[in-house]
């Protein structure tokens, strides 16, 4: 179920940067989750600069980047491990993209997970023993 969103300007990073993005992302998101590499979905959106403003200046006139991350998880995951994923994520666009930290900016998606399917079965049925285990509600 995890899903991570990278939101960037075209033609500022490179072809090996995106993959690298994808790649560590990827990796570091399945080990925080202690899930299989499998269920983890990572994208990049690209924006045109001229579509995008930091502190109302079109990118395209600023000399500033501004990368914008969101993931989803479901409801359960501990505090700290959502902290953990929202301090990851800033380092490895900082490290990647060559971007200044106080730039990046992150969020979370939590959803429930009675509105999360699995291969069209919720979550809440798919997982319902992990589930539990992760809310502290015991099998």
């Amino acid at each position: 179920m995890p899903i991570l969103h990278f939101h960037l300007a075209e033609g500022q990073y490179t072809a090996e940067q995106h993959e690298a993005l994808l790649v560590e992302s990827s990796r570091f998101f399945a080990q925080v989750l202690a899930c299989p590499i499998d269920r983890v979905r990572v994208f990049i959106q690209l924006y045109r600069p001229d579509l995008v403003a930091v502190g109302g200046v079109p990118l395209c006139r600023a000399v500033q980047r501004a990368p914008y991350f969101s993931f989803v998880v479901m409801e359960g995951r501990s505090l700290a491990d959502r902290h953990r994923l929202l301090t990851g994520f800033t380092d490895i666009v900082e490290r990647v993209l060559g971007v200044d930290r106080a730039l990046v900016r992150g969020g979370i998606v939590p959803v429930a997970p009675e509105n999360w399917a699995i291969g069209g079965v919720p979550g809440s049925v798919m997982r319902q023993a992990e589930i539990q285990e992760r809310t502290g509600q015991g099998a």
